[in-house]
């Protein structure tokens, strides 16, 4: 079986090729797990594959708690979407804590 016409992302069921013997090979980026690939998956799919990009962190936000035990996060954007198969993305989204030291904390009665 050969990939050469179509290299698919993720699990495709669809994404299939004559294989020896009647069976079917794969040509989803899935197939690496199973081990089920077209003999050329890897030198057509893998190829073609792109990996997420992401920019820069967001400044972090206020905390949640003006006063006391709170939160901050930050966040980023996808610049590059993964295709054919490209490493996945990383987190886009952090969180950490803070204190909250608002100057009327502690005042009112």
């Amino acid at each position: 079986g050969s990939c050469r016409h179509r290299c698919c992302p993720g699990r495709n069921n669809a994404c299939w090729a004559p294989g020896a013997r009647r069976a079917h090979c794969f040509c989803d980026s899935y197939c690496q797990r199973t081990g089920d690939c077209c003999q050329d998956y890897h030198a057509t799919c893998r190829r073609a594959a792109v990996g997420c990009a992401v920019g820069p962190w967001g400044p972090w936000s206020g905390c949640s708690s003006p006063c006391g035990v709170g939160s901050r996060a930050r966040s980023r954007q996808v610049t590059i979407p993964p295709r054919h198969g490209g490493d996945p993305c990383p987190d886009l989204k952090q969180r950490r804590g803070c204190l909250g030291q608002h100057p009327t904390c502690g005042t009112a009665k």
